[in-house]
């Protein structure tokens, strides 16, 4: 193995600095041409000018703007299906929101929220049995979502930081949306009455949202609120609350702004 010494090597950077060739500085210095590119890539990652450097900017720790209205939708789908994981053969961690195959076009606008808030990162879907999980890699979605924590979201406090309540305050519907896309439905009940001696059957809609975090579902009650959403609490147990819109106004603002899945 040949070595070259200090001078070689700042001589060899120098001329390529100055615009020189691989090829030609190789030759002018009677080095390897691997060497030489081993070279320029030390002195470009010293420099931070590595070709295809990908360090996009962050809404939240660099002031990027943000669309806020995906940003709301994405944060409750977090909340509701999603979690952040980074794998130990991955450079940067990953936001999965797993989306069930029964709803392709809730998968779409979950994909469609991923690009929009994070529009020069990686997304993808990966393939599942009955389901697809959609995933963003980025090394600041712990900055955009701090709720992310060590064990099951029920389990530890969940809280949004100022600047996500004023999106969420400014976007009450695309978070509602998102929790109801999570973890909500849209059903039609059906009763029937007698009604001057004939036997008739009547049918109405309901939304409902079931979560086991008191804090999700404070957010959610929250934002019905908001929005001026008349809500109840159909049943209480161990593992889960269930949340239901069933007034006939409110079920009509819910489908003009959320409808069921699809």
């Amino acid at each position: 193995m040949r070595f070259h010494d200090t001078h070689v090597r700042q001589q060899a950077v120098a001329r390529l600095r100055a615009g020189a060739s691989n090829a030609d500085v190789a030759r002018a210095l009677d080095v390897p041409l691997g060497t030489i590119g081993h070279w320029r890539h030390m002195d470009r990652a010293k420099r931070r000018e590595c070709p295809g450097r990908h360090d996009p900017p962050c809404p939240h720790c660099d002031g990027r703007e943000v669309d806020e209205a995906a940003y709301s939708y994405l944060l409750a789908l977090y909340l509701g299906d999603g979690h952040i994981i980074r794998y130990s053969g991955h450079r940067v961690p990953s936001l999965m929101i797993t989306c069930d195959d029964n709803w392709p076009g809730l998968m779409d606008d979950c994909e469609t929220a991923m690009r929009t808030v994070f529009p020069d990162n990686s997304v993808c879907r990966v393939r599942k049995q009955g389901c697809h999980n959609v995933k963003v890699y980025s090394k600041h979605l712990p900055c955009m979502f701090p709720q992310h924590g060590p064990g099951k979201k029920h389990e530890r406090p969940i809280a949004l930081e100022g600047w996500q309540q004023g999106i969420v305050h400014d976007h009450p519907w695309e978070f509602i949306r998102g929790l109801v896309h999570s973890d909500g439905c849209r059903i039609t009940n059906w009763t029937t009455r007698t009604v001057g001696g004939e036997r008739k059957r009547y049918e109405y809609p309901r939304y409902f949202f079931t979560n086991t975090s008191t804090d999700i579902l404070r957010l959610y009650t929250d934002a019905l609120d908001r929005t001026g959403v008349a809500w109840k609490h159909t049943r209480q147990s161990r593992a889960a609350k269930t949340v239901s819109v069933a007034k006939r106004d409110s079920v009509a603002l819910m489908d003009q702004h959320i409808g069921p899945k699809y």
